[in-house]
């Protein structure tokens, strides 16, 4: 679209030409943060989450980038009234922590509707300060990653796509995330009909590729991470890319991974 780069937060904050700065795009994502926050979280005493910049502490960060962008109510409302609010990807990481941590699938099931509230809480309240457009994607089929395929490996082979080589039960979870965010979506557009809320399906955009992946130029193993640590999915919790241990393949363009 012609734009520059969306810029961090934390970065714009240091620099000097701020309101310019924000004109561009702000992006509040922290790389590891939760939809849920860390007094969820802590009490399972079982894994530690990567970060506390958690999803209401990024919602946080947008009002406070309000003042400096506006000066009244109504004029942050008309700023944004015309601005694209990009929701996510989130939540993933609220089953991440859990799940390498050692955590059952069946507890961590549980977090999908906790998971699905915080992010409606998240989009309500940037509706309320004036959000009129927000794309909020789903999440990813899992079930295809090599860190999950590592993670899971040995499971019976009727647990795999055959298609696919991925788990098709963790990609069910994904599923289940989206059914429950598109339900709740559904609920918010009904209380606010002049709001556009657009549904990301970044899982059924991202499965397509390893369905068909020389299609789309990928010729490389899908299941197999280009960047890693080794075994049968290049994929080494103690090895991560770009870490000692780790080595990255010839041509990463090939690989979906």
């Amino acid at each position: 679209m012609g734009l520059p780069l969306i810029r961090p937060y934390l970065e714009v904050l240091n620099v000097n030409e701020t309101m310019r700065n924000l004109e561009e795009g702000v992006n509040f994502a922290v790389v590891g943060a939760t939809a849920l926050d860390t007094d969820f979280l802590d009490p399972m005493g079982r894994y530690d989450v990567f970060t506390n910049f958690s999803l209401r502490i990024q919602v946080d960060w947008f009002k406070g980038m309000l003042s400096p962008l506006c000066n009244t109510s109504s004029d942050c409302r008309n700023v944004l009234s015309s601005s694209l609010i990009v929701m996510g990807p989130i939540g993933g990481n609220d089953y991440n922590c859990p799940l390498f941590a050692g955590e059952s699938f069946e507890i961590v099931e549980t977090y999908v509707p906790f998971v699905i509230e915080a992010m409606a809480s998240a989009i309500n309240e940037l509706i309320q300060h004036g959000a009129s457009t927000l794309l909020v994607p789903g999440n990813f089929p899992i079930g295809c990653i090599p860190a999950y395929l590592t993670l899971y490996e040995g499971s019976y082979e009727s647990e795999y796509d055959p298609l696919t080589g991925c788990l098709t039960w963790l990609n069910k979870f994904s599923e289940y995330h989206n059914e429950l965010l598109k339900t709740k979506l559904s609920q918010i557009r009904s209380l606010h009909p002049h709001v556009n809320i657009i549904y990301g399906d970044v899982y059924n955009a991202e499965l397509q590729l390893y369905q068909s992946p020389e299609q789309f130029g990928f010729t490389e193993n899908t299941s197999r991470a280009c960047c890693g640590g080794g075994g049968t999915y290049n994929y080494n919790l103690s090895a991560p890319c770009g870490l000692p241990g780790a080595s990255a393949c010839a041509n990463p363009a090939k690989s979906i991974n």
